[in-house]
């Protein structure tokens, strides 16, 4: 993630470089960058983890009285029940 970061201009390429420009070899600035990726991917499933427990669907500001959960469609003539299986033969048609 940190590699790909580099190869593009993100925010994650300019923290790279800022952590360059104040001394730091690349090692420890690549270090640091993963270091402030893997704390935003952890922000994230934190966050993701509290809006799951939170409601229905894992989404914040999701109700239960939404039209999908109170939709009951009515069935109408076409989709009657089927007559039953089709015969099977084993002998080719003439």
């Amino acid at each position: 993630m940190a590699t790909v970061q580099l190869r593009n201009p993100t925010e994650g390429r300019a923290y790279f470089d800022r952590k360059k420009a104040a001394g730091k070899t690349s090692m420890e600035a690549m270090r640091a960058l993963k270091r402030r990726l893997s704390d935003i991917v952890y922000r994230q499933m934190i966050n993701d983890a509290t809006a799951a427990a939170a409601g229905p669907g894992g989404q914040r500001g999701t109700t239960t009285d939404s039209s999908v959960t109170g939709s009951h469609p009515q069935a109408g003539s076409s989709d009657k029940s089927l007559p039953g299986p089709a015969e099977t033969s084993l002998e080719p048609r003439p």
